[in-house]
């Protein structure tokens, strides 16, 4: 809801140059904290674990008004990433608990289709309210809707078997317990996807400006709810294809994507780019997790896709940051900023074609 609007209101501060750091913070903090929300999620449960989340998200929202300065913008930024540190965690491993193995697939799709109405919706009414109302409106309505999550959770059955009262001891973790091995293969192909996600949300907006889209929330509806109509048909083919066989497909898709809306000078062209980064980006993440869930134990379950959503923070978080310095204000350098998330789809899709050869002699 709130991304479209962040770099004018960053900017509005003096901050334009600070423009990257708006993903990059949010993502350093999400990926900081994975490790900690993977083992309190297999030793608190998956419960707590999400409900920290979203009251992270709630109190951002509230305190996004309070504040006029650049600096406080960054902290907030960097606090609000914990949100996300937490809560599709929590998420995913409560999924894996409660659908069987030889529907993961299909399970990740359902919730990645939940997941993806809601950021069709938000970078719309974002936008719309920050317009016809106020910024401040606008973030205090995401609060709302934290809240409304918070409600959904606290009527929710615990799932986890070590699940019980919190505890300090729960927050000591050891160097092996940061990364889980058996998930690298995952981790590696989606921290190189991602890359393109972390562009496509600092540049798209000035790129919207740029060709005269008044909404610049569109890009991110257009895509959204092109990823929503792929993700039962990728997370269900996954099943029954093979997650790899549909990951290369998906990065096929990235590729084409960011070529097609780093060389757009028109909306249409734009908006095409944008469709097909859904289609890529709808069929990849639900395989993603249900491959990662596929090769981990269940009592690291936790651990495991913590794992991988380290790898995506990663992702995302250099995307965010070398398309800023890539950018620095000047729309001409779209085909090298986009670019360069298609050279990093590619590799990703290199990178499958080998494990998919010889997937025993790679990481498992």
């Amino acid at each position: 809801m709130i991304v479209p609007e962040l770099p004018g209101y960053l900017s509005s501060l003096g901050g334009e140059e600070y423009i990257g750091l708006i993903i990059a913070l949010f993502t350093l903090t999400a990926g900081l904290s994975r490790p900690f929300s993977g083992a309190l999620t297999d030793r608190w449960g998956r419960i707590p674990v999400m409900v920290y989340g979203a009251v992270i998200s709630a109190i951002a929202g509230l305190l996004y008004p309070l504040i006029s300065t650049i600096a406080g913008f960054l902290l907030i930024r960097f606090i609000h990433g914990m949100s996300t540190g937490f809560k599709p965690t929590g998420t995913s491993a409560y999924i894996a608990d409660i659908v069987p193995a030889k529907r993961r697939g299909e399970a990740m799709g359902i919730a990645g289709f939940a997941a993806s109405l809601g950021m069709a919706l938000g970078p719309s009414l974002g936008p719309l309210i920050a317009a016809k109302f106020s910024l401040d409106a606008m973030f205090y309505v995401s609060s709302v809707f934290a809240f409304l999550s918070i409600a959904i959770l606290l009527g929710m059955k615990e799932t986890a078997k070590e699940g019980g009262k919190f505890r300090l001891s729960y927050l000591k973790i050891s160097r092996k317990e940061i990364i889980e091995p058996r998930v690298i293969a995952p981790a590696i192909s989606l921290m190189l996807l991602v890359y393109s996600f972390g562009v496509v949300l600092t540049i798209t907006p000035d790129f919207s400006e740029s060709l005269g889209i008044e909404n610049k929330g569109l890009f991110f509806t257009v895509f959204t709810v092109s990823s929503m109509l792929v993700r039962f048909i990728g997370g269900k083919a996954s099943d029954k294809y093979g997650r790899v066989a549909v990951l290369i497909v998906s990065s096929v898709f990235i590729t084409g994507s960011m070529l097609v809306v780093g060389f757009a000078t028109d909306v249409v062209t734009f908006l095409v780019g944008s469709f097909l980064f859904g289609l890529g980006v709808g069929s990849g993440s639900p395989t993603t997790m249900a491959w990662t869930i596929d090769l981990s134990e269940e009592r690291f379950r936790g651990r495991a896709l913590s794992t991988t959503y380290i790898a995506l923070e990663i992702g995302i978080g250099l995307g965010a940051l070398c398309s800023g310095w890539l950018y620095d204000g000047k729309i001409s350098r779209m085909p090298f900023v986009f670019g360069s998330a298609a050279l990093l789809a590619l590799i990703a899709m290199v990178f499958l074609i080998i494990y998919k050869r010889n997937p025993k002699n790679a990481f498992q």
